[in-house]
């Protein structure tokens, strides 16, 4: 029987897990998200045409392989709908190979207002938030108030809409907050007609039958590790569990079920909006960094915060989730770069150490770095053998510090930009 094997970003996100699954798609029949919803943004470039996938599995663009959102995703059907628009016009008709979660929650037109009511309240404190009503949906989730696929089918959907939106009502109230506009609502339900014409299905069962068959899953990751909701940098994290144990919860598989755990991260660091960040850079080299990686939020469209690569929250993120094999990405970003720096242990309280404190205030923590000389241009190389010697310092350090393999080393954005290492 075979296994499920997962995908995971182990910083703050925008690792470029989109283009790395699309490439090892080709080996697997079914491609899975477990987790997250459209606050995530997987982006994909081939053909000279750019992607960005919000809730659609990254394996959508390959005609030979199944997708699945399981039941740990939550699904905006305006965001799902704008999606299924997109990606028919390119790849024609999806809806034989995409299948949907029947356990899987809608986020609400309210739980996006109450997203939004709840960052405006918290001022200064605010954590960020993408306002795709992430939040308050997997908060009636847990308080067992949410809405699931499942119910758009049965005879009693339009009664529970009623009752989720009338306690949204109430809270909205309590924040001054505008109430649901009537264009609104005709959008979401224009949205449900679409997700009502794709397979709706226990995925469960399906993932189950799957591997019984001998097939190969892979289990695709949203956000990064350290956005997890339980090992992220607290409060300022996602609302699930983005490390690898998310996957058996949000596919529906056996835990002993999963097979080999990849983990991506970028030759640097990168994070959108508030919350903790170690190794960030506040000056003209952080600058470059931005400008050179095009870093702005596939998502919210918002400029990311850049710092240099994180040895130590790296190391905690492959301990949390087992990672067996290593894909280092955006590696041509840091070309023309003099030195580089890597982090491989803070200074907090005037000790020196290699784990993540329970917090990572930036008064708090000061990095201690290790310098490399620079590497020129990596766009045109090809192969393993091809690469600068300076960088396969780099890479070589990264290894030893983490002791996993990398894999694969992504120098552009490109589909077949892919450099395989083993």
């Amino acid at each position: 029987m075979e296994k499920v094997d997962v995908l995971l970003g182990l910083q703050w996100g925008d690792e470029g897990k989109g283009k790395v699954v699309d490439y090892l798609a080709t080996g697997y029949g079914v491609i899975a998200r477990f987790q997250g919803g459209p606050n995530a943004g997987h982006t994909l470039e081939f053909d000279g045409k750019k992607f960005v996938l919000h809730t659609i599995p990254s394996g959508i663009f390959r005609k030979d392989v199944v997708n699945i959102i399981g039941n740990g995703v939550v699904i905006d059907p305006i965001v799902f709908s704008k999606e299924v628009d997109e990606i028919t016009a390119y790849a024609g008709d999806i809806r034989d190979r995409l299948y949907v979660s029947s356990r899987a929650h809608l986020i609400l037109p309210t739980h996006k207002l109450l997203d939004a009511a709840y960052e405006k309240d918290k001022g200064l404190s605010k954590i960020g938030s993408t306002l795709r009503g992430i939040g308050p949906t997997y908060t009636d989730k847990i308080s067992r108030a949410g809405v699931r696929v499942g119910d758009i089918l049965q005879s009693g959907f339009k009664e529970k809409m009623k009752v989720a939106i009338a306690k949204h009502n109430k809270i909205l109230d309590q924040y001054n907050a505008e109430h649901l506009s009537d264009s609104q609502m005709m959008e979401f339900y224009a949205g449900l007609d679409v997700l009502r014409s794709f397979k709706i299905v226990e995925t469960e069962y399906m993932t189950d039958a799957i591997l019984s068959k001998g097939q190969r899953i892979l289990a695709e990751g949203a956000q990064g590790s350290m956005l997890d909701i339980d090992f992220g940098s607290y409060p300022f994290v996602t609302s699930s569990n983005t490390v690898c144990a998310g996957a058996p919860a949000g596919l529906g598989y056996a835990p002993a079920r999963t097979g080999t755990v990849y983990g991506l991260f970028k030759a640097y660091c990168t994070r959108v909006g508030s919350g903790p960040f170690p190794t960030e850079l506040h000056d003209e080299t952080g600058e470059a960094l931005r400008k050179a990686g095009n870093e702005f939020g596939s998502t919210t469209g918002r400029p990311r915060r850049c710092g240099w690569l994180d040895l130590v929250a790296l190391k905690y993120a492959v301990m949390i989730s087992g990672v067996d094999k290593l894909i280092m990405t955006k590696a041509d970003v840091l070309s023309g770069f003099s030195k580089v720096k890597i982090a491989t242990s803070y200074r907090v309280g005037g000790k020196s150490t290699q784990e993540l404190p329970f917090s990572l205030s930036a008064d708090e923590i000061y990095p201690e770095y290790t310098e490399f000389e620079g590497w020129g241009e990596l766009k045109d190389v090809k192969t393993k053998e091809d690469l600068p010697a300076t960088f396969n310092e780099f890479l070589s350090f990264t290894e030893k510090y983490l002791n996993i393999p990398v894999m694969l080393v992504s120098v552009g954005p490109e589909r077949a930009a892919i450099i395989e290492m083993e």
